[in-house]
Order: C-alpha cells, then sequence, then structure tokens
C-alpha cells in the first residue's frame, strides 16, 4: 500500500510520479490556503499492488524508468526497510522484494545492478522507480524517466556466488567494450589499476569499470571518496 505524500517546503523534488508539468504559481495566500484545504480534506493514498510475479533468474522485462528521492529519503519501504535514496535499489510493482536486477539504460549503453526493496512506479508505462544513486549511475537524474531493459540476476534466498574476498571500486558497466575502454583509460590517467572487466549476464557480455584488489571494504571505501570527490559515480563491490 503507497504512502500519502505531504507537501514539501523548499524546492520542488522529482516524486515517483516523474517531474510535473504545467502547474501555475495561484496569487498571494490563495494557493496556500486552497493547498490546507486540500490536504486537510485528502485521506491516505492507496495504490493497489498485484501480488509478487513468480519468475526465475533469466526473467527481463522492457519498459520506461523514473527515479525519486525526496520526500520519501528515510521512510519506510514497502520490504520494512527505510529508504536511503544513496543506495543501490528501486522498486517494482510484482517483482519479488529482495531480488536483484541489472538495468540497462538503452540510451546510453550504461549498467547498473540495483536490489529490489519497495513497490512502485505509479505512473503509467513505467516499469521501475530507481534510487537517485542508481539513477546517477545509469545517467537518468537529468532526464527523469529513460527507455531500460531489466534482467533478474538473483532471486531472494538464492545462493551467492562464491567470491575472491576482496573489494573492487566500480565507475561504470556498459554493454559496448569501446565506452568501458575510454573510461578505463580516462581513469588510468590519474589511478593506477584501472581494469575492464568483462562479466556474462544473462546471455550477454557486460564490460565492468573496475579499480580492485582492496583487501578490505575501508580501502575500497577511501578509493571511492578520490572518485567520488574526482566527480565519479562510484559503487563498492565484492570481487
Amino acid at each position: 500500500m503507497r504512502r500519502s505524500v505531504p507537501a514539501s517546503p523548499g524546492p520542488p523534488e522529482r516524486t515517483r510520479e516523474g517531474p510535473r508539468r504545467g502547474s501555475r504559481r495561484l496569487p498571494g495566500g490563495l494557493g496556500l490556503g486552497l493547498l490546507l484545504a486540500v490536504a486537510a480534506c485528502a485521506g491516505p493514498r492507496t495504490v493497489e499492488v498485484q501480488p509478487p510475479t513468480p519468475v526465475s533468474v533469466g526473467y527481463e522485462e522492457t519498459g520506461e524508468a523514473s527515479w525519486y528521492g525526496y520526500p520519501y529519503h528515510g521512510r519506510r519501504t514497502a520490504s520494512g526497510e527505510v529508504y536511503d535514496m544513496d543506495q543501490m535499489t528501486a522498486a517494482h510493482r510484482t517483482l519479488p522484494l529482495g531480488s536483484w536486477v541489472s538495468v540497462e539504460n538503452l540510451e546510453n549503453g550504461r549498467i547498473a545492478d540495483v536490489r529490489i526493496n519497495d513497490r512502485g512506479p505509479f505512473a503509467e508505462n513505467r516499469i521501475l522507480d530507481l534510487s537517485r544513486a542508481a539513477a546517477r549511475m545509469l545517467g537518468a537524474v537529468g532526464p527523469g524517466v529513460i527507455p531500460v531493459r531489466l534482467h533478474v540476476i538473483n532471486l531472494p534466498g538464492a545462493a551467492q556466488a562464491a567470491r575472491n574476498g576482496t573489494f573492487a571500486v566500480q565507475a561504470g558497466s556498459f554493454t559496448v567494450q569501446d565506452r568501458a575502454v575510454a573510461l578505463r583509460d580516462e581513469l588510468h590517467r590519474a589511478w593506477d589499476g584501472a581494469l575492464v572487466v568483462p562479466a556474462e549476464v544473462g546471455g550477454r557480455t557486460l564490460y565492468r569499470v573496475r579499480l580492485g584488489g582492496f583487501a578490505t571494504r575501508a580501502e575500497a571505501q577511501r578509493m571511492a571518496e578520490q572518485l567520488a570527490r574526482a566527480g565519479y559515480t562510484v559503487i563498492i563491490v565484492g570481487e
């Protein structure tokens, strides 16, 4: 069941329904009075959500994705978790909560792995509502709505593949190798050790750009902070 959305002070924010268009400012205190009257009469917003879809690893879906930040940051999600717009998560109408999906921006080839922890979006024709962090990774913050292909890569309760016990900082993931190589070369001018790491996901090869081999998450975090200060959008991953 969806949450009610109170009026938010401060600058406009993109909401679960995406950017608002065609709004007009009412003169003087009239706008505020009408807003308070509507808020007083309005009950909680309810949205009917379908049961989780029975899917398996490899399930794919194509459509549009939006993103959401305030005023939902800090509120409870459908999974019971507190929503953190700086984590790699997303909302889907029916996929099992806790599923991991690989999301590809079909306009620029960027890919991000996100965990489904909420329900939505509820705007027509959209299949996914990304966190702000995931939107940044995919290049969706500016456009607001992007065409995507999602691919289920792990389901709740499924065993994770064994890793080497080290950490890496991932600066991008692409379906086109040349784009990954260009980002690797750009990073390599300032940081040694940038690599393109191919990975097979759903019968496709993804090219992930990483700086890796960190023995602890704390070491990877220090590198991630350096890259973030330089303007890169990064995530820490296990290798």
